[in-house]
């Protein structure tokens, strides 16, 4: 199953040469399920041809607003709405998450009660799941249709299902300790308050469940559909 990897954002140039860009930490993550993997720089205006070129679509993380006023935004999600319409399966996670969640009519805004960075627990329907968080930017309405999977008392909407047409997670199943860690000392400088990244440090040890997040993002890509 070929799985087109629409890329928004770019990793820390002095953590992608040993840690991955993007793609290269989905890849991994899924590594194991039977996906080959085509990526699709859109935050650099490079487009696929059509939906139907890969059998699903996984949209990544990036440190841009869903809100802001970049030439790449409105084409993405009209290839969401288009891929919706074709129910071609997509996966959001983090930014791809919240532009999922936009170009379908709900909200995204950036968060009045801050940030939400490392391990952090969400409420998966009664299952505890640990993943690591780096966000401040938030779905704070849901789109028609748009059932909630997963939240915490930070972050309400968490996890969204869009019936077999998409699956969408706010935290990064793909970020591993050492990429948290080090995106602390890049970019989280100025930006993080400084006590939220001290405490963020003491839980980098924290297990995360990954594995059975990477499991659920599989079999809701092997899900058959008409």
């Amino acid at each position: 199953m070929l799985i087109g990897i629409l890329q928004t954002g770019l990793a820390p140039e002095a953590l992608a040469p040993t840690m991955g860009d993007y793609p290269d930490m989905f890849a991994r993550l899924l590594d194991g399920h039977g996906f080959t993997f085509r990526t699709f720089p859109v935050v650099n205006g490079v487009f696929p041809a059509g939906v139907h070129d890969c059998d699903g679509w996984l949209i990544t993380g990036s440190k841009h607003g869903a809100y802001e006023d970049h030439p790449w935004i409105p084409p993405l999600e009209d290839f969401i709405r288009k891929a919706f319409a074709a129910r071609v399966p997509v996966v959001g996670i983090c930014f791809g998450h919240q532009i999922i969640a936009q170009a379908m009519g709900g909200r995204v805004e950036k968060y009045a009660g801050g940030w939400s960075v490392g391990p952090t627990a969400y409420d998966f329907g009664g299952e505890t799941v640990t993943l690591n968080a780096w966000h401040q930017d938030q779905v704070v309405k849901r789109p028609a249709g748009a059932t909630v999977l997963a939240s915490s008392g930070f972050c309400e909407n968490a996890a969204l299902l869009y019936d077999d047409r998409a699956l969408t997670i706010q935290a990064h199943p793909e970020f591993r300790a050492d990429f948290v860690d080090g995106l602390m000392k890049t970019r989280a400088i100025g930006v993080v308050p400084d006590p939220l990244l001290q405490t963020a440090a003491t839980k980098l040890d924290t297990p995360l469940d990954d594995t059975s997040i990477a499991a659920r993002i599989a079999a809701f890509f092997k899900t058959p559909r008409a």
